[in-house]
């Protein structure tokens, strides 16, 4: 989905969150969750579009209307040590579209 379609879609309420997906190598992948399932954001080539900053996806989205936005990072150290039992769940934290602080 590309940036136009992504913007339909949220004003459609067809966009319940946006996940800002944080990978190894310093940039970020911003997906959309619908009733359909998760859905990457594309560029003209159709390649993800890799972000470097939380700055930067706020410039993207200056113009798209309010919904909700996560930062979503596997927790490195837990499956390096593997000490806890059970399955790792992803630190999930709100990000602000609208103000950098």
């Amino acid at each position: 989905m590309n940036l136009n379609a992504l913007t339909q879609r949220v004003t459609a309420g067809e966009v319940r969150e946006l996940e800002l997906l944080s990978l190894e190598g310093g940039f970020y992948i911003l997906r959309a969750l619908t009733g359909a399932g998760p859905v990457t954001l594309i560029d003209d080539h159709g390649q993800p579009v890799r972000l470097r900053s939380t700055t930067e996806l706020r410039h993207l989205l200056a113009e798209l209307p309010p919904v909700p936005c996560m930062l979503v990072q596997q927790v490195v150290h837990d499956e390096m040590c593997g000490q806890r039992d059970g399955p790792i769940a992803p630190l999930r934290v709100p990000v602000t579209l609208t103000t950098q602080w």
